[in-house]
Order: structure tokens, then sequence, then C-alpha cells
């Protein structure tokens, strides 16, 4: 078709196309005079300034200064290109695209042709693993599904299928009659070590990815062994269809129940299982961001279905998720959101599982505003009776304030904070003005000029701020001062790991079977440090031990050491400590059942592999047992 007869038939859709139906299948529009208002799509307001004219069928947001006919519309709100907009506004009203002339038009015709044959080619696996889902031969992929307790019909309704070794996918493709190249485009294979091509997901669980126009544009996969170098779940590379940042997992569904009924909100998991289980359990207004940080295009393409959203990660992750850049992004679009509080440990899969639908709601139920989450979680691991740690959460949660920009917020906030901690509002106030958020909260200790030495110091950086060096410290320092919380705890039976903690709970041990008190001062300004009361500041100039040693000392300060807090926490801490001990010991088991080779030496180590798993779900059952018990 000439350039010119294409034209006329863009013209011909444009004319036959009603703007406001289009427009209004995204934005609530309301009619005032003889033109349409609504919120814009395309950036965050909360008065009415973008337009539809009916008539001269165009938009414009006086806002921002979107405009464009109703293929421009559908261009930015649908994120995809000329032609692509032209197709889904042809389907619409059931007319035919016929093919463009001329340079430009060869080059987008080139690249339709290029995506055609990618969707084609993914479409094709798609079929392909769930053939082979199908085949009786996937044991361990239906053992996988049955252990989630997935039913038939959510197996079919979500696509699942199974990759079985990774060359029978490249085999099947290449007898079909497409090319390597071509299969390496839709990003289903790859080029293995010796220049084979590979599955890309070799082995693998399969989760189709669908977009919004119910069309499979890629995978994710779940291994089924653990394998050291491989990751759990790995998906499709980027291809000319798939861009991950630009994607969520099970919006094709979504966009199904927005047709049936209005969503007042919108879940977003992590994954693809608590997506499906959450799913199977009725509520189906989920989503996926399939493990990567928010991004802009994800926030605008959830807009379309809501302006609400619930942010139901990990519970081991949510408060870490919550202070990342993505969740700002969903506020900056516009989005109210929302952070779900899981139990520490636990998934949305887990919650539904172990709590049911119920259990589940009430979490719904209890979610706070992001800002409110982000305060909350400030205070994690602090103890605000104690003199040291009150301080410290007032810094962390007055910066938390000092970026919220309504100033009836603030107050409530500062509230908040005053209650918590006693401290008077207008000395918050006070303390509040004199926040720069452009100024990095404090770090310490500060690195070293030498370089040796300040590589030695990062490295330690890193060790004290993990899960179970806190542990740890706080274990040892607990029975170094003889705190009421380490009474009822056999010395004994609690594994440190920091050599320095050894040290000291070697030194508690050897106390208590000689019959005599610790004498903490003794212990401590052996590492040089002085007082337990000294500051930061004073503490950097100890060495590395002498500066951990006084991390253990500031323990003692006030009643961090003392009351049901404490009590608390020292279980938890005993607990992540047992647990680190058994799991590095199925490690090693692991490791060395591997690099066996005499028959009888590896029996031995796979059962004593199996004996630490089976110390690992009991110790996890007991926790979760507790856990329960606290909720109820």
């Amino acid at each position: 078709m000439a350039s010119s007869e294409f034209q006329e038939f863009v013209q011909t859709l444009k004319d036959k196309v009603n703007i406001v139906d289009v427009v209004s299948g995204y934005v609530q529009l309301d009619r005032k005079g003889n033109s349409w208002w609504g919120c814009c799509p395309f950036h965050h307001e909360k008065t009415a300034s973008f337009i539809v004219n009916e008539t001269d069928k165009y938009f414009h947001c006086f806002g921002c200064n979107a405009s464009g006919d109703v293929i421009k519309f559908v261009q930015d709100i649908e994120n995809v290109d000329f032609m692509d907009a032209v197709k889904i506004l042809a389907d619409r009203v059931k007319l035919p695209v016929p093919a463009p002339s001329g340079a430009d038009a060869a080059k987008t015709m080139e690249l339709k042709q290029r995506k055609d044959m990618c969707l084609k080619v993914v479409n094709e696996t798609a079929h392909f693993y769930l053939a082979n889902l199908r085949s009786g031969k996937a044991e361990q992929h239906l053992k996988y599904i049955e252990s989630r307790k997935l039913t038939g019909k959510v197996v079919t309704q979500f696509g699942l299928g199974a990759s079985m070794n990774f060359y029978d996918l490249p085999r099947y493709l290449l007898d079909k009659g497409y090319t390597p190249q071509q299969i390496q485009d839709a990003g289903v294979c790859t080029l293995g070590e010796e220049g084979r091509l590979i599955d890309a997901q070799g082995g693998r669980l399969i989760y189709p990815i669908i977009n919004s126009f119910d069309e499979v544009i890629a995978f994710g996969g779940r291994l089924l062994k653990k394998a050291d170098n491989l990751a759990k779940y790995k998906n499709t590379k980027d291809t000319i269809i798939f861009n991950k940042s630009k994607t969520l997992y099970n919006i094709n569904l979504l966009k199904k129940l927005k047709k049936q009924q209005k969503i007042s909100e919108v879940i977003m998991v992590e994954g693809y299982m608590d997506t499906i289980s959450l799913y199977s359990a009725g509520f189906t207004n989920v989503v996926a961001s399939m493990g990567t940080s928010l991004t802009q295009d994800q926030a605008r393409l959830i807009k379309r279905y809501s302006e609400n959203i619930l942010i139901s990660y990990d519970g081991d992750s949510a408060g870490q998720s919550a202070n990342a850049r993505g969740l700002e992004i969903l506020q900056d679009e516009g989005l109210t959101v929302k952070v779900v509080s899981l139990p520490e440990g636990m998934d949305p899969d887990d919650v539904i599982k172990k709590q049911g639908n119920a259990g589940y709601q009430a979490c719904l139920d209890a979610a706070l505003p992001l800002i409110d989450f982000r305060l909350k979680y400030a205070e994690n691991g602090l103890d605000l009776t104690n003199t040291s740690d009150r301080r410290k959460y007032i810094q962390a949660a007055l910066r938390i304030v000092k970026g919220e920009k309504s100033d009836s917020t603030q107050e409530d906030l500062l509230k908040t904070i005053r209650d918590r901690t006693g401290t008077s509002l207008q000395a918050l106030k006070d303390e509040l003005g004199k926040v720069d958020l452009s100024v990095a909260p404090e770090q310490a200790p500060a690195e070293p000029r030498d370089a040796d030495a300040a590589a030695e110091r990062k490295a330690m950086l890193r060790e004290w701020n993990t899960k179970e060096t806190k542990a740890s410290r706080f274990v040892s320092a607990a029975y170094l001062f003889g705190a009421k919380c380490a009474e009822k705890t056999d010395i004994s039976s609690v594994p440190v790991f920091n050599d320095l903690h050894k040290i000291i709970i070697s030194y508690v041990k050897n106390c208590q079977e000689d019959g005599e008190k610790p004498r903490p001062g003794d212990l401590i300004s052996s590492y040089g440090v002085g007082e337990s009361h000294m500051s930061s500041s004073d503490a950097r100039d100890l060495g590395l031990e002498g500066y951990e040693m006084w991390r253990v000392a500031a323990l003692s300060e006030g009643d961090s050491l003392q009351g049901p807090v404490a009590d608390k926490y020292f279980q938890d801490c005993v607990y992540t400590l047992r647990m680190k001990q058994l799991k590095d010991e199925r490690d090693r088991c692991d490791r060395l059942c591997k690099a066996e080779q005499d028959p009888d030496r590896k029996r031995e180590w796979l059962m004593k592999y199996q004996e630490a798993l089976s110390a690992i779900r009991s110790l996890t059952k007991q926790a979760r047992a507790e856990k329960v018990k606290e909720i109820s």
C-alpha cells in the first residue's frame, strides 16, 4: 500500500474510534460542557487538568502538556510504538491493518516482523513446556507443584510448564524451522560454553510471563534442586518484546478482573508463587514485581488499574523494601501506598497456608501508610528505654519525617515520636528544623587512611551489620553483664561465631565453672576500652577488636539488657545463632558428601546432612509455633 493510502487508513481509523471511549478505559472522565475532564494519567495531580475533546478528537493536559490524538494516547499509556498502537485500535473496531510503504515504513515493518517472530517463538516454547508438564515424565516438577498445593485448574490458568533439560527445547524449535538467531532473539535459548544452543531455563519449573494483551512474552523459571552456582529463580533476558522493568507478573489476569469489576486496590508481591497462592485463595487483585526494584514504567502500568497499592513483600525483607526508592516512585506517580507487615520469616504464601485467608486478610487490614511503616521499622532492634537506642531512633525518625511534604502529616508523625520516646513535641520540632537530608547520617567508624587498614575496616563493618553478628553481640553482652534474659539458657548451648564473642563466652564459662561472678571491667579494659558510655567518636580511635568490645559494652547502658523486650530479643538471637550453626553444618556435610568418592563415607556424610536438615526443620517449626502463640 502506498504511503498516502496508509495515511488514509490511519485517518479512517481515527474517525471510527471514539477517543472518549478509549481514554475512559484508563481515566475517569467527567463531562463539562463540550469537553471531558479528568486527572492526567501521565503525571501526579489531584485537581483535574486533563481534557479530552470528543469533537476534534484530541487530548491535552494543562499540567504536563501531554497532548495528541487517540493513537498518541495509546502509544503513551500502553508504552508501545506507533504501529502497535494502530493495531490495538484497529482490533478494537475490527479493521484489518494494511502494510505501509516507504523507507520509514520498511523499518517499521521490519521491527514489527521481528516482534511477531519473537512472539511466535515464545508462544511455541510455552506450548512445548506445557506439553512437557503433561507428558508424564515431569515427575520432579509435578512433585513440586503438589508440595505447593496447586490445583490443576490453577496450573492451567497460569500456564505452568516444565523444562526437562537443556537440549530438548532448541532441538524442537530448530525442527520447527526457526533459525538459531530467531531463537536467541526471543530469549528462550542461549549459547552454551561449546557454542551450542541450550534452553535458557534448562531443568526448571516454568512460569510464563504474559502481558496485558494476553501474549506470552517471557518466562520465569525455578530450580527444583539446589545448585551453588545457579540462582533459584531466573527470568528471560530483556528482548524486543520483554523488558522486565516495564512488566508486572499477572497483569493479564488483573486486566480481565478490571473488566468485570472496579478494583479498589492492588496487592503487589515479590514473586510468582506468592502471586499464584494469593490468586488461588481469592485475592485476585495481585501482581508481582518479580524481585526487581520498582520502576516508573511499572508504577504507571499499575496506576491504570488502581491508585491504591498494598505492598506485601516477605516478612524478612519488607522493611528494607519499604526504604527502597522503588516504593517512593509509586508515591511520586500519585499512588497511595501502604505496606503490609507479615510475620518475620514468612511470605504471603506461608501466611495463606498456615493462617488461612482470614490470617492474610488481617495482615492487609493492618497495612500502614508507607511513611508510618518506615517510622515503625526505624524502631526495629532498638530498645527505646535505653538512652543510646532512643537517640538513634529519634535521629532516624526525624529524617523520615523531614522527607514528608505535608505539614499536617509531619505534625502527626512528630506526635507519634513524642509518644514513643517521651521527648517533648517542641524539642522534636526544634531538632527537625536542624535535619539536613543532603547530609548522610553519621556512620561509624571512619575509615583510616592506610589502604590495608581501610580494607580491613570495610570488611569488619560488613560483618558488624549482619543479623548473626548482631545476635552474637547481644548474647555475649547478656552473659557478660549477667542479664536476667540469659539466666534460663545454658551458655554452652548457644553458639557464637565472632572471635571476640567466643573469647567473651569462654571467659564467662570459666567464671561459672570457678563459681565466680564475671567482672566485665577487667575484660573490657584489656581491649583498651574505657567506660562503656564513651562516645562513638572516641571509640573510632580504637583498634577493630577494641571498637567491637566497645559496642558490646555499650549494650549495658541504661536498661537495654533487661525487661520483656530484652527477653524476647535474646531468644530471637539464640534462634538466629542456632539456625546459623545448623545451616553451616548442613552446607559442610553437603560439600563433603559431593566431594567424597568412597561409597560408605559418602553415605555417612549424607546421613549427617539429613540429620542437619531435620534439625533445621524442627527448629523452624518450634520458632513458628512460638510466633503463632505470640500472635494468638
